[in-house]
């Protein structure tokens, strides 16, 4: 019987990126991302399918570029930093769809709540960078809705409009680096 080994993975946060999108005021997009966080990947081999997958998050570290939006972000009326200091994923599965796609389910954890959810990879390649450092590189995206995580802060114009939607795309760039 052939014993398999298990490779390990670390983000390189210098070329990563934990990013989010969500509409505001209905007509325009609010950019924002995480400035730390960490992660890991366990591999059989150099094969990705059916990786264990775990990120974590710092929600202090939360960038919108407006000083005053990200303070209200970490307030209680969203993610809450002071008493939930880090958001969370753990995968339940990494299934291979075709050569480069993933679908990566996983369990998010935010404030304290643990949602499942489906999000999309895309393998962008595995290289050798110039100092022999083994790396393979994704892109993560896909949807939640923020409600459901206690981010229940709501707010409605004069005209009707909603100032911020409850549906957030995620959007992560990620490099990893192979441990020996």
């Amino acid at each position: 019987m052939e014993t398999l080994t298990k490779t390990i993975w670390s983000i390189d946060p210098t070329h990563s990126e934990a990013g989010f999108k969500v509409k505001h005021l209905v007509i325009s997009t609010v950019n924002g991302k995480f400035n730390e966080f960490e992660g890991s990947v366990e591999t059989e081999q150099d094969n990705f399918e059916h990786a264990n997958i775990s990120f974590t998050a710092k929600v202090d570290s939360i960038s919108t570029g407006v000083a005053d939006r990200d303070a209200h972000l970490k307030s209680d009326d969203f993610f809450n930093a002071e008493q939930y200091p880090e958001l969370k994923f753990q995968s339940t599965s990494f299934e291979k769809v075709n050569d480069d796609e993933y679908v990566l389910k996983g369990d998010l954890t935010i404030r304290d709540v643990t949602k499942p959810v489906s999000l999309k990879a895309v393998y962008g390649g595995t290289v050798t960078d110039p100092y022999g450092n083994t790396k393979a590189g994704f892109e993560i995206s896909g949807k939640i809705n923020r409600k459901e995580f206690g981010l229940k802060w709501s707010a409605v114009t004069e005209a009707g409009s909603v100032v911020v939607s409850d549906e957030v795309k995620l959007d992560l760039n990620v490099q990893i680096v192979k441990q020996s």
